[in-house]
């Protein structure tokens, strides 16, 4: 077992290009529809140049965690890792993932570059699901609550 007796760890990476939760939604769902248009299966997935060195335990139960305007607000399962070699001739890994998007309480972080692992002692809940109470708070009350270490 690993530190904290956790047999996985994550991935937390900063979701750039992107104003919000639904922002996400509607561009995976673009992206399907162009495959599907072209006669594709469309797989949800992250193209990274950087391989990570901790990939057993990634894919035993590990996520990636989604930063989204300076707060972790969703994460998606870690499927599998394919190597893909660029048109400029480089390995990169794209990051297969479970095309279902589970929001998270909101966690801020500051801005950083490429990926980061993030221990599932450090990771934010799950928000419960057909809990109306949570996803009815405003984005701004939720980044306050979070800033204060409350949400």
């Amino acid at each position: 077992m690993s530190k904290n007796n956790y047999t996985y760890t994550n991935l937390i990476k900063l979701c750039v290009g992107i104003d919000s939760v639904e922002h996400l939604v509607d561009w995976r769902a673009q992206q399907a529809a162009q495959a599907l248009a072209k006669g594709q299966k469309y797989i949800s997935a992250h193209t990274t140049r950087m391989w990570p060195k901790r990939e057993a335990e990634l894919l035993n139960g590990g996520s990636l965690y989604w930063v989204i305007k300076g707060e972790i607000q969703i994460r998606q399962r870690l499927l599998r890792f394919d190597e893909v070699i660029g048109a400029d001739g480089v390995r990169r890994c794209k990051m297969i993932l479970d095309p279902k998007i589970i929001r998270t309480h909101s966690a801020q972080r500051r801005p950083f570059q490429g990926w980061r692992y993030l221990s599932p002692a450090d990771a934010p809940p799950d928000l419960e699901t057909g809990n109306t109470k949570q996803d009815a708070i405003p984005a701004a009350l939720a980044q306050e609550l979070a800033a204060l270490g409350v949400r």
